[in-house]
């Protein structure tokens, strides 16, 4: 990888009227070369205390607050009796610290750990985990001890004694802690905080080394760009294992707010909603895709009155928009009203990550739901954080400008045709220095290498552009890039999101070889939008499932024609069609018969 913001390298190839004017960042003199963009970077409205940068401090500040009096966790409780899940029962910051302490001081009178040893969470959270742990001694032979979130059986203890393990339940360590309590022994900035696993997508999975400080400073950035207060709700539902929730539960603690826990199965994400009334609600774009999806469908099927008033609604709440009004009074207490109650009736900010949300869904999003949307980008390695939109911002195809403290450019990728010189939006590989980089990954310094270079810039894979505010916006990716064999570039995450937007697909992967001059995917349909179509189509029963539907071939010519129509949306070329991160490597070895 080449140097970056060289002085040697003339700077009158940069042409600089391209960055005047910007609205939310700006533009860093004297950087930039012939292959780089100048440096991005908002202004320094934060002050941190540098020594105490990390998750133990983070969490002392907001039960600091108050007397450590305000709600901190919450879940749902099952009765016993009847088997129904209740209201949400709430731990305040001081219970929580002391439960905090006491498990802190069983770990270290259990297992003797010191700072900087390494515990392993192995969770959902069920008894059988305990069970599959055990059964790795052989191959974990550093394993003494084992502590599961459930009461220990008989059987398992016999188990784990004849495989000279210690095992004991998370209540017995808060036991142990609160009776023979350990001085604290706080972390270091410096110190590894947690290894975030990468998702393969590209090859083997890679353990990102996050420090204490990198998770600290999301937290204070985020709040600070989101306005996180100590009256804010959070329903947390996203994998814990995902930097994008841990950044958020970092800033909820870090400013005295609550985090009410899901029940643990998706199908009662509502029903939890509901129940909690969060004020902040954070998802993913598949997510919000599938709501838009379905409160369209629904007005569709209504029709009459109730299609004409909403419509009617939305165009005048839109036309407010564009006015800088949030909300109507009149259309938000007739139409809209019932619809932020799916979420609980008290959201004041949606936020969406971890990959592109279109303009049209956070718009829809914002009017329907009468409240702010915003977008932020981010990866593992960064802490899930590099840009972040406020609510203040206007609403568009855009990421938000760089968080305080970080530095972004962008990087020429000749190949796919982009440059930072392009015009009106400069163009290329997003790159990024910061506090929030991560240390590396772990026992793995080749790789490190790959992605940062000798001038300490991290070089994320993804493609964006800057726009005329200064803010960003992803659109496209530089990895998973196929050459056809007539010598033309094909992105397949490009092209497998614009199809994603077809109501018929629930998940799709774009596959390419250098020796064909042609694509091939593999899509998933909906499968409630497939019965939908079946029952509609007078079929039932089984032959109306997606499982039998995929053999219909009206079926498929209707899923066929609504891709071609997303395609032409997304201005894709011309060719005939035959989220979570995808598994590239895998699924192509699992269909490597069928080449």
């Amino acid at each position: 990888m080449g140097s970056h913001h060289s002085t040697a390298t003339p700077m009158s190839e940069i042409d600089f009227e391209s960055y005047k004017g910007l609205r939310y960042t700006n533009v860093v003199p004297n950087t930039g070369d012939a292959m780089h963009g100048p440096t991005y970077q908002v202004p320094n409205t934060v002050t941190v205390d540098e020594a105490q940068q990390t998750l133990y401090h983070n969490f002392l500040r907001g039960w600091s607050r108050e007397g450590g009096v305000r709600p901190c966790y919450g879940r749902r409780v099952v009765n016993s009796m009847t088997g129904k899940v209740g209201s949400f029962q709430w731990s305040t910051y001081s219970e929580v610290k002391s439960r905090m302490d006491d498990l802190a001081s069983g770990l270290t009178r259990i297992c003797g750990l010191k700072r900087q040893e390494n515990v392993g969470i192995f969770a959902k959270n069920k008894i059988e985990c305990s069970d599959i742990v055990m059964d790795c001694r052989e191959a974990c032979p550093k394993l003494k001890t084992i502590v599961q979130f459930e009461p220990v059986t008989d059987e398992q203890r016999r188990v784990a004694m004849a495989k000279n393990i210690e095992l004991k339940s998370l209540s017995d360590l808060e036991l142990i802690g609160r009776a023979e309590p350990v001085p604290a022994d706080p972390p270091l900035p410096t110190d590894i905080s947690t290894l975030c696993y990468t998702s393969g997508t590209t090859g083997d999975p890679k353990g990102v080394v996050l420090l204490h400080r990198n998770f600290t400073m999301i937290s204070t950035l985020a709040g600070e760009r989101l306005s996180v207060n100590a009256t804010d709700v959070h329903l947390s539902y996203l994998p814990l294992p995902h930097v994008f929730e841990r950044a958020v539960i970092g800033a909820l603690l870090q400013n005295s707010a609550a985090a009410g826990f899901y029940q643990g199965d998706v199908l009662f994400l509502m029903e939890d909603l509901a129940e909690l009334a969060p004020t902040l609600f954070v998802s993913v774009p598949r997510l919000f895709n599938r709501v838009y999806d379905k409160i369209r469908q629904g007005v569709a099927a209504a029709g009459g009155l109730k299609k004409l008033m909403f419509d009617q609604a939305y165009a005048s709440k839109r036309a407010g928009l564009s006015a800088g009004y949030k909300t109507h009074a009149l259309w938000d207490a007739l139409i809209f009203a019932k619809l932020r109650q799916v979420l609980g009736g008290q959201v004041r900010m949606i936020l969406s990550g971890s990959a592109p949300l279109s303009a049209d869904v956070k718009e829809f999003m914002k009017i329907v739901f009468c409240c702010d949307v915003v977008e932020g980008y981010g990866l593992s390695e960064t802490a899930a954080g590099v840009t972040l939109a406020s609510g203040d911002m206007p609403l568009g195809p855009h990421v938000g400008p760089p968080l305080v403290r970080m530095q972004v450019c962008l990087e020429d990728v000749p190949e796919m045709g982009y440059t930072s010189k392009d015009k009106p939006r400069p163009r290329g590989e997003v790159l990024v220095k910061g506090p929030l980089l991560f240390a590396g990954y772990y026992k793995q310094p080749e790789q490190t290498a790959v992605v940062i270079d000798e001038n300490g810039w991290f070089h994320t894979g993804d493609i964006g552009c800057w726009n005329a505010d200064g803010t960003l916006s992803i659109i496209d990716r530089k990895k998973n890039i196929f050459k056809l064999s007539q010598g033309e570039y094909v992105a397949a995450e490009k092209v497998e999101g614009a199809y994603l937007k077809s109501k018929y697909v629930a998940q799709i992967f774009v596959y390419g070889d250098s020796l064909k001059s042609f694509l091939v995917a593999i899509v998933v349909p909906d499968p409630e939008i497939a019965e939908a179509w079946g029952n509609a189509n007078g079929l039932s029963g089984d032959h109306a499932n997606a499982v039998q539907l995929i053999h219909n071939t009206a079926f498929k010519k209707e899923v066929l024609e609504d891709m071609a129509v997303m395609a032409k949306e997304a201005q894709l070329p011309e060719t005939p069609a035959t989220q979570g991160a995808l598994p590239r490597a895998e699924i192509t070895h699992m269909y490597q018969d069928l080449q």
